[in-house]
């Protein structure tokens, strides 16, 4: 009885396939190459992200690790995110070893492995930019981001020290007040309240972020909670890391084919304001480009929208992508969202993605005193002075209730 084991080596990240030749004439050799593998699998993740993939390899010998789950899969929710093969679920919590999270990647048998550096499969790969019908709303939306990075091409030589003050304070005005403190915590999560004429301020700012009116954002936003990191989440890495970072963007009715039509806005929809931002929307990044033109000329074009714009779209993308990819979890959510400190520099708090998906409502993400949060400290100042009002944070039982159980 003779096997043959090929091993392939395919840089630049380093995935090592296993192949098995007459795989049911293995018995008399079982244990040295069971020993073979273990360390295999062992030793070459100290070295680098790799991910095998033999999936009844795995089955055969390591079937205890088959009965076994990730931890982040014992919750109430019960999603299975990193494999489709039949294993029990068991209602204890399983440490998070680094062994049984690559076995888990090594059955995944429909995706295309793991995304670098992390655990997460790729189980369903979507590819939007060929094999579908562009329309007109798509091929909008991919050219304003073309554009946008077009115009960055133009940055060395245009730059002057007035163009970065101009893109900076801007990446402020739109990044912090208008997307994570406007749209997000108080339109998408009603975190807290502000004065009507304050509310609308921070929205316009956010409307010069370009990433869409208010009421689009907050409806896709809501829809990714209520569906998060399942078939039906808008913009999850279980499809790609690439289509949950910015891909997803361009299939404008991929958000309707999954999670119906757009029915869960109805409190900004009664507001006739954002029914103008929405029907008008076009106009108002176009009469901030000509403002910027006539005072500053091209260098503020180039850094106040193309820079300033491609700067923040990246930085919200990333709360989207790298947030359930990268990063510690510190509740028990059922998701694959994760605390990412360097997104939650950049994103002024957002980067605290798992504290934020354990208590949506709360007006603060970063919950621990180390844990940067820009927009809560806005927050909390508006809040001294008394324009923000009904400030929600997390209540002591759902602080326990979202508590990963104790490690037995």
């Amino acid at each position: 009885m003779k096997y043959r084991l090929r091993i392939k080596h395919h840089k630049p990240y380093r995935l090592f396939h296993v192949d098995f030749f007459n795989f049911t004439s293995l018995a008399k050799s079982r244990k040295d190459l069971q020993d073979f593998l273990f360390v295999l699998i062992t030793k070459s993740f100290k070295i680098a992200p790799m991910a095998l993939t033999a999936p009844l390899l795995t089955a055969k010998f390591f079937p205890k690790l088959h009965q076994l789950a990730p931890a982040h899969l014992n919750t109430d929710q019960r999603r299975v995110l990193h494999t489709r093969t039949s294993i029990n679920i068991i209602a204890t919590h399983v440490p998070r070893r680094k062994l049984l999270r690559i076995v888990n990647a090594a059955v995944e048998s429909g995706g295309q492995g793991r995304i670098l550096f992390s655990d997460v499969v790729v189980k369903r790969p979507r590819e939007v930019y060929r094999g579908r019908k562009w329309d007109v709303m798509d091929i909008a939306t991919a050219g304003v981001v073309v554009l946008m990075h077009l115009l960055c091409g133009l940055a060395p030589f245009t730059f002057s020290w007035r163009a970065l003050s101009v893109a900076i304070g801007l990446y402020v005005v739109t990044g912090l007040l208008g997307i994570t403190l406007s749209f997000h915590r108080n339109l998408s999560h009603k975190s807290f309240k502000l004065p009507k004429w304050l509310e609308y301020t921070f929205a316009y700012c956010g409307v010069q972020a370009l990433q869409g009116n208010p009421i689009d954002w907050v409806s896709t936003h809501r829809y990714h909670h209520q569906y998060c990191d399942s078939e039906r989440d808008p913009h999850s890495p279980i499809e790609g890391f690439w289509f949950s970072h910015m891909s997803w963007l361009f299939d404008t009715d991929n958000i309707i084919k999954r999670c119906g039509e757009q029915n869960n806005v109805r409190d900004l929809e009664k507001q006739p304001f954002y029914r103008f931002i929405r029907t008008t929307y076009v106009v108002h990044p176009i009469a901030l480009a000509l403002l910027l033109y006539a005072v500053g000329g091209l260098p503020f074009i180039v850094w106040g929208m193309g820079v300033r714009i491609v700067w923040v779209y990246h930085i919200t993308w990333l709360v989207n992508s790298a947030c359930h990819v990268w990063g510690h979890q510190a509740w028990d959510t059922g998701d694959l969202s994760r605390n990412n400190w360097w997104v939650g520099i950049l994103a002024f708090g957002e980067g605290w993605h798992n504290n934020h998906h354990a208590f949506e409502y709360s007006a603060r993400h970063g919950l621990e005193w180390w844990q940067v949060d820009m927009t809560w400290y806005m927050i909390r100042f508006l809040e001294i002075i008394g324009l923000a009002i009904d400030v929600k944070l997390p209540t002591p039982t759902h602080i326990q209730r979202m508590a990963f159980p104790p490690k037995t």
